[in-house]
């Protein structure tokens, strides 16, 4: 359930991030998540900032269309993003 399809739109998706990396980039799969690595630090919420940021790219969505539903002080998070739709989010996200 890497990716799961909302009801009224969206789509969840299950995240396993690494901060702290040299540049941020999706890393391909990690169990039963899309592993993410981010560049910004787990300082002071700047990672879940960037992750969101990068999640909002990625997707081709704004900003607010982006929300962090799970996981605000762990490796492993839930987001949601609005706007998108599970094809899309899969072609985007589990590509390469």
């Amino acid at each position: 359930m890497t990716i799961r399809a909302l009801p009224g739109g969206g789509v969840q998706l299950i995240l396993h991030v690494q901060p702290g990396a040299r540049q941020t980039a999706l890393a391909g799969l990690h169990g039963d998540a899309i592993k993410v690595r981010l560049s910004a630090p787990p300082i002071d919420g700047r990672a879940n900032e960037a992750l969101l940021a990068f999640v909002a790219e990625v997707a081709g969505v704004p900003p607010h269309a982006v929300t962090l539903e799970r996981g605000q002080q762990s490796r492993r998070k839930v987001v949601r993003v609005d706007g998108i739709s599970l094809a899309s989010a899969s072609a985007l996200f589990l590509a390469g």
